[in-house]
């Protein structure tokens, strides 16, 4: 069953997120990670404003994990480490 990376990301040093933006790319490369969502144009319908969104699909909840855990990602989480607010989940799909 499918399963998605959900994550809300409010950029505060640009120019460093950069780094996270190449590094993270690679290890969803790594990771055969499709990439459904990755920032783009947002019309707010109820709520408040989402500075970016990103959503993530992989195969199922544990390659999801594997992603998130894995030497690749986290070389680009420590380089997103003071440049971005971000709440992040894995949600299982139908």
């Amino acid at each position: 069953m499918k399963a998605y990376i959900v994550a809300h990301v409010d950029v505060t040093n640009p120019a460093q997120y950069e780094q996270y933006k190449v590094l993270s790319s690679l290890a969803m490369k790594a990771h055969d990670a499709k990439v459904l969502i990755r920032g783009g144009e947002e019309q707010v319908l109820e709520g408040n404003s989402l500075k970016r969104t990103v959503v993530i699909e992989f195969p199922n909840i544990k390659a999801a994990q594997n992603f998130y855990h894995s030497p690749q990602y986290r070389r680009a989480r420590n380089a997103r480490e003071g440049a971005a607010k971000v709440d992040m989940c894995i949600i299982q799909g139908l």
